[in-house]
């Protein structure tokens, strides 16, 4: 097994190279439980034998809907696989509308679902679908359960017709359909084949500093979307021991039980962090305080590779020593790498995060391109601040004439599931995708994303505006935890803005601020709150042309949310519907009450 060309041949791989006692552990009523690599095939094989009693054939497609990453994942994940089957991952957060059409787009035959809250949702819509049954991971009193899929796969006797069906199956056959969440209309069923993925995962191999058989990793993104699972294939490959946290919430404790090396994440997620520390940082006095914001305010003059010269490296080495060990500390205290995708970094995080000793490593990509295309590798001289990194070897990138982003290799998909129309507006003959997002190579070959293609917008002035750009400055504001900002067609750019409410109520206890009951909505309405936005929005202001700038914004009375439709499961934002929502509030923006 020195060939992986199928995305199961990877435990075999691993099985044959570096055997685990731990490859997979998730945690069940209070206590870790893990899988070695043997195991872990034996019950993939389990599994294989278990759908063909079902009556499973070659491409036919399972879905797997799973609130938490968990290890029952990804053995259905080989056991689906390896028989020519195709595995249909669901968001958990998408409505049941949504999840009624993805399971009848897909003509799904079977779904496993991780727990109670998913099976309800199921339950609702399963009439209206052509699903033979449904098996929930946890053990529920209303719904079978995988393990009688298992039992149904104990007897070996069919062992020789899954053999069979895997030699059957050619790294161009469909691996799996990802149902990409989109900001706007129906989800998109992106067809991925084996070789896709597996060129996507030994492509971005080379990017990562793994040694075999010696690194923990820490798993909590979705694996239902493309970056977390082909990063699950990639631990394989490097016989990394993978942990699946118990949820969001629970993550900061899991961190400190695991230990982790390695991590995937969000900015979202890193900017969370970042923020807490800070807001710690800001109850110190006294000399442990003034440490404190020395420690930060030279993080974010941070440079790679001792750009700075020695005095800075000589300073960054003692707040290293007094400061950010403690940052270290509380990621567990092992952490060598985190491995950022699905939106845009902040240059600020990467900055104060590598001066810790925490080096996010930046990449860039889309469902349908496996998604790698490019990423940061903080190896000779591989990382620079401000881009996603250069692209993978096995990847080609060019800049069309409208700065659009083009990508051609083994990892773009093989289309969308059942509407060649849209495939046909997004591949071209040549072979290169049309990835929508504007951007440039840099001299040394490091890719800078700048917007959106389709965001861009045209103010009445026939001035250009890259709203992402400014969006992405203006969230490094504490006080601003979402904005969009909006002037397609007016007479300038305005800003519909959601405060950090928690950050908010914190500021304003220290200053002493009447908030009344600290709702949401007294929050967004509060002068002296508008106030201090404005000042924020004043000081970004300046880093863009005078077309560019916020010229007006308004303040959400509520949280946006996946769940409350602003938001996509990967936090990007639904900008139709966030203007639909505020319609009377972006009326006003323009003076139109």
């Amino acid at each position: 097994m020195n060939e992986i060309k199928r995305l199961f041949d990877f435990p075999y791989f691993q099985l044959e190279n570096h055997p685990l006692e731990e490859a997979f552990a998730t945690k069940y009523d209070g206590k870790w439980q893990a899988i070695s690599t043997q195991q872990y095939i034996d019950q993939a094989n389990t599994i294989s034998r278990g759908l063909l009693r079902l009556g499973v054939k070659p491409n036919d497609k399972i879905a797997v809907i799973s609130t938490t990453n968990r290890t029952e994942w990804n053995v259905m994940d080989i056991g689906i696989l390896q028989i020519g089957a195709q595995n249909v991952p669901i968001y958990p957060t998408i409505s049941e509308e949504d999840y009624e059409y993805v399971l009848n787009h897909s003509e799904a035959k079977f779904c496993f679902v991780s727990d109670e809250e998913v099976l309800t949702k199921v339950n609702h819509i399963k009439a209206n679908t052509k699903l033979e049954e449904v098996y929930s991971f946890d053990d529920l009193n209303d719904c079978k359960s995988w393990k009688e899929v298992l039992e149904e796969g104990k007897d070996k006797a069919n062992q020789d017709e899954v053999e069979q069906l895997k030699k059957s199956v050619k790294p161009d056959d469909l691996a799996t359909l990802i149902y990409t969440s989109g900001t706007t209309g129906r989800p998109k069923g992106v067809m991925l084949s084996h070789e896709n993925i597996v060129s996507n995962v030994l492509g971005s191999a080379p990017r990562v500093p793994f040694e075999t058989g010696t690194y923990v990793a820490l798993s909590f993104l979705p694996v239902c979307h493309i970056f977390e699972r082909m990063i699950l294939y990639l631990y394989q490959y490097y016989s990394v021991s993978v942990y699946f946290a118990e949820s969001i919430e629970k993550i900061s404790d899991n961190l400190k039980e695991v230990k982790p090396h390695v991590i995937t994440a969000v900015p979202r997620l890193l900017e969370k962090v970042y923020d807490k520390i800070v807001a710690k940082g800001s109850t110190l006095s006294g000399v442990k305080q003034k440490l404190f914001y020395w420690a930060i305010e030279l993080g974010l003059k941070y440079e790679p590779y001792g750009a700075n010269g020695w005095w800075y490296e000589f300073r960054l080495n003692i707040a290293r020593k007094l400061i950010f060990s403690k940052w270290k500390e509380g990621l567990g205290g092992n952490i060598e790498l985190i491995v950022s995708g699905s939106a845009a970094l902040q240059p600020r995080l990467a900055r104060v995060f590598a001066a810790a000793g925490i080096p996010v490593m930046e990449g860039y990509g889309l469902t349908e391109t496996s998604p790698v295309i490019a990423v940061n590798d903080e190896r000779d001289h591989g990382f620079k601040i401000g881009t996603v990194g250069k692209p993978l070897k096995n990847v080609e990138v060019k800049i069309a004439e409208d700065g659009e982003i083009l990508a051609k290799g083994t990892n773009i998909m093989k289309g969308y599931y059942k509407d060649k129309e849209k495939t046909d507006e997004v591949l071209n003959s040549d072979g290169f995708f049309h990835t929508g997002d504007i951007g440039e190579l840099d001299k040394e070959g490091f890719l800078r994303i700048t917007d959106r293609k389709k965001e861009m917008f045209k103010t009445s002035g026939g001035k250009y505006v890259a709203p992402q750009l400014i969006e992405n400055t203006m969230k490094q504001s504490r006080f601003i935890e979402q904005i969009m900002v909006v002037g397609d067609g007016e007479k300038m750019p305005a800003a519909l803005i959601q405060p950090n409410f928690e950050f908010i109520t914190e500021w304003a206890r220290r200053k002493k601020i009447d908030l009344g009951d600290g709702s949401e909505e007294n929050i967004a309405n509060n002068d002296l709150v508008k106030e201090r936005i404005q000042e924020e929005v004043d000081f970004y202001n300046q880093k863009f042309g005078k077309w560019e700038q916020v010229k007006t914004f308004a303040l959400t009375p509520e949280a946006w949310t996946v769940e409350g439709e602003q938001l996509t499961p990967t936090m990007k934002l639904k900008r139709r519907n966030i203007r639909d929502k505020y319609h009377d509030l972006y009326e006003k923006l323009y003076d139109r009450f």
